[in-house]
């Protein structure tokens, strides 16, 4: 006795599933391995700034750091006196190094980003140019066997046609503001 088919169509979509993410995770898995040794270290440094434990370690350093130039510690000398121009200077270093590795990863992520972009396009055009070829042929097998179509003729004819990608990006461009924006008035 065969798997009902209800069962038979869940277990393909379920195989087809686990092929899509593992083709995911194999894509993601060789974009991390292809980073460069900066962008590991970089994207491990943004990645250890943004937890608790430094934000900790920055109030210890902040406190103790005052404490001792202020005077509080009777047992060490201050060695940067109110305003703390040498805190000032470290923590403005540290912010500038900071925002250097941020940008990087932020530049990492973008180009990966804009390939997921460009990989999603690549299946939605795929995808577009099936579903015309199913529509044309749908199209002549409702001919071929004279069956009326419940959409008029000329909306079928209209969606059997091809995309001309680079009329669309072109009427895009002309009915869209150029920073992307909503313009107002």
């Amino acid at each position: 006795m065969s798997p009902p088919k209800q069962e038979q169509n869940t277990a393909s979509i379920s195989r087809a599933m686990e092929q899509n993410l593992r083709a995911i995770k194999d894509w993601e898995e060789s974009a991390l391995h292809s980073r460069s040794r900066a962008e590991r270290v970089s994207e491990w440094i943004t990645s250890t700034a943004g937890r608790g434990p430094v934000l900790v370690v920055h109030l210890m350093w902040f406190v103790g750091w005052t404490a001792v130039n202020l005077d509080l510690v009777p047992a060490v000398r201050p060695f940067d006196p109110f305003p703390f121009p040498l805190l000032t200077t470290m923590v403005s270093l540290e912010a500038i190094f900071l925002a250097l590795f941020v940008l990087s990863s932020q530049n990492r992520l973008a180009t990966q980003a804009d390939k997921r972009a460009h990989l999603d396009l690549q299946i939605d055009l795929l995808a577009e140019r099936e579903m015309t070829a199913v529509l044309q042929l749908l199209q002549d097998i409702a001919t071929h066997l004279g069956v009326a179509p419940a959409v008029t003729n000329p909306r079928i004819e209209e969606l059997a046609q091809e995309t001309d990608v680079h009329q669309l990006t072109s009427k895009l461009d002309d009915e869209l503001p150029p920073n992307g924006k909503k313009e107002d008035g």
